[in-house]
C-alpha cells in the first residue's frame, strides 16, 4: 500500500506538471487530455505482456522494476523531452506496474476480503490522486516554485520542471518501498514466449473474461468508470475555469475534491457490500451520471457573491463551498458502485485465469474505454463545444450505459443463479 500510494502521487502530481509545462510551450488546448492519452496507451498495446511479466516473477520485484521506468519517463520529461512522449514512457511503466498492485491482493487474501482489500487499495490510491493533484497544483504556483527556483539548478527554469524535480524524489521513495515488498510465494505455470503466443494466450483470457457472466458484468462497469472518470479529470479543469473562473492550480484541487468522495464511497462500499451483494450497487452508476449533468448548470453566479464561510482568518464564497459539496457527492458514488465491481472482476479473473492476467485483460479494456474517451474529448475541444454541453453528453452516456449494463445482467439472471457463481471454484 505504501509502494502504490507514493507511486500513485508522482504520477497525479506529474500529470498537472505536464499540462503546465504544455502551456509554457504554448500547445493547444486540445493536446490536453492527449497526455492521459499518451499515459494509458501503453495499458492497451502491451495488456498481452504485462500480465504474463507480472506472473512470472515475484510480485515486489515487478514493481520496482517497473517504478524505475517511471521515473526514467519523468526524467526525460525535465531533460526536454516532449510531455506526450514523456508521459507515455511513465505509462509504459504504469501499464507493467498494475497487474502486479492487484494480482499481489489475490495472492495473499480469501475472495470473502476481496472487496474491504479493494476498499483499503482504492482509498489508498485515491488518497495519493488526493494529495497528488494538490500537490501538483501547489508545485506550479509561483509562490512554491520560486523557492526551488532561486537554487538556479542545471535545466530547471520554469515551475513546471522545478515540480519535476520534487517529483522525481517522490518516485525514489516509492521504489525503495517497494524494495520490501516480501515474496508471496505464489507462483504460476511457466508463462508463454513469443509475441504471437503471448497474443493468442491474452487473447484467450479475453474471450474467457467477457463469456463468463458475472465477469462480462463486472467488466463492463469498470471499463465505463475508468474511461469516464479519466476524461472527467479534465472536464473538471474546464469547467472549474469556465464556470467558477478558476486557475490550474485552483481548479486541480477540485480534482482532489472528486477523489476524495470517491475515498469515502470506496470505503462505505468496503464496509457495507459483501462479495455476494456486489450486483446491487448498479443502479448507482445511472445516479452518477445524473448528478455529473447537474453539474454543467451551475456557475459561481447563481450564488450570491457576499454569501460564505470563514475559517479562522480565510473567507471560503459559497459558490466554492456548494462547489466542493457537489463533487464530493459525485466521487463518493463512483466509488462506492466501482470498488465491488473491482473486487467481484479480481474474484471471477482469479478463478477463471490467474492473477496477472486477469489484471491485464481489465486494464486493457478500461483503458481502451479511456483511450476513445479522451479521443472524443480531444475532438469536442478541438470543435469548440462548450464544456456544459460536453458535460451533458458525458452524463447521457454514463446513464445509457449503465442501463444497458442492467438489462444484460437482468437477462443473465433470469438464466443463471448469478449469486452461486460467486461462490464457484476453480477446478
Amino acid at each position: 500500500m505504501a509502494a502504490q500510494f507514493f507511486s500513485s502521487l508522482a504520477d497525479s502530481a506529474l500529470l498537472i506538471a505536464a499540462i503546465a509545462l504544455l502551456k509554457d510551450l504554448h500547445a493547444p488546448n486540445w493536446m490536453t487530455p492527449l497526455l492521459k492519452l499518451f499515459f494509458v496507451l501503453s495499458y492497451v498495446v502491451l495488456a498481452a505482456f504485462v500480465g504474463a511479466f507480472a506472473d512470472s516473477r515475484p510480485k515486489g520485484r515487478v514493481m520496482f522494476v517497473t517504478n524505475t521506468i517511471k521515473i526514467g519517463g519523468c526524467l526525460f520529461m525535465l531533460f526536454g523531452a516532449h510531455p506526450l512522449i514523456a508521459y507515455g514512457i511513465v505509462g509504459f511503466g504504469a501499464a507493467a506496474y498494475s497487474p502486479a498492485k492487484y494480482g499481489i491482493l489475490t495472492e495473499l487474501l480469501p475472495p470473502e476480503r476481496l472487496v474491504a482489500a479493494n476498499g483499503w487499495i482504492e482509498g489508498t490510491t485515491v488518497a495519493s490522486i488526493i494529495l497528488g493533484t494538490v500537490l501538483g497544483g501547489a508545485l506550479i504556483s509561483p509562490h512554491i516554485a520560486s523557492h526551488i527556483l532561486r537554487h538556479h539548478l542545471p535545466v530547471i527554469a520554469t515551475a513546471a520542471e522545478a515540480a519535476m524535480v520534487v517529483i522525481v524524489g517522490i518516485y525514489i521513495v516509492a521504489a525503495i518501498f517497494n524494495l520490501r515488498i516480501p515474496d508471496t510465494g505464489a507462483r504460476y505455470p511457466k508463462q508463454q514466449h513469443g509475441p504471437i503466443r503471448l497474443v493468442t494466450d491474452f487473447a484467450d483470457c479475453f474471450l474467457t473474461l467477457w463469456r463468463d457472466k458475472l465477469g462480462q458484468i463486472s467488466l463492463a462497469v469498470t471499463t465505463l468508470f475508468w474511461g469516464a472518470g479519466a476524461t472527467l479529470q479534465f472536464i473538471v479543469l474546464k469547467w472549474a475555469e469556465v464556470s467558477l473562473g478558476m486557475s490550474l492550480s485552483e481548479g486541480a484541487i477540485l480534482q482532489a475534491i472528486v477523489a476524495v468522495g470517491v475515498a469515502v464511497g470506496a470505503m462505505m462500499a468496503a464496509a457495507k457490500v459483501p462479495l455476494k451483494k456486489s450486483l446491487s450497487v448498479l443502479p448507482v452508476g445511472i445516479l452518477m451520471g445524473i448528478a455529473v449533468m447537474v453539474m454543467a448548470f451551475y456557475t459561481r453566479n447563481l450564488v450570491p457573491p457576499n454569501w460564505g464561510l470563514y475559517f479562522g482568518h480565510m473567507r471560503v464564497p459559497g459558490y466554492l463551498i456548494i462547489a466542493y459539496v457537489f463533487l464530493m457527492f459525485v466521487g463518493a458514488l463512483s466509488g462506492f458502485f466501482v470498488v465491488p465491481m473491482n473486487a467481484l472482476l479480481q474474484h471471477r479473473g482469479h478463478v477463471l485465469l490467474s492473477a496477472g492476467h486477469s489484471i491485464a485483460v481489465q486494464n486493457f479494456n478500461e483503458n481502451l474505454s479511456v483511450l476513445v474517451m479522451l479521443c472524443l474529448y480531444a475532438v469536442l475541444v478541438w470543435l469548440d463545444v462548450p464544456v456544459a454541453i460536453v458535460i451533458v453528453l458525458f452524463g447521457t452516456f454514463v446513464c445509457l450505459t449503465m442501463w444497458m449494463v442492467m438489462r444484460r445482467h437482468q437477462a443473465n439472471q433470469r438464466a443463471f443463479d448469478a449469486v452461486a457463481l460467486i461462490g464457484e471454484v476453480k477446478h
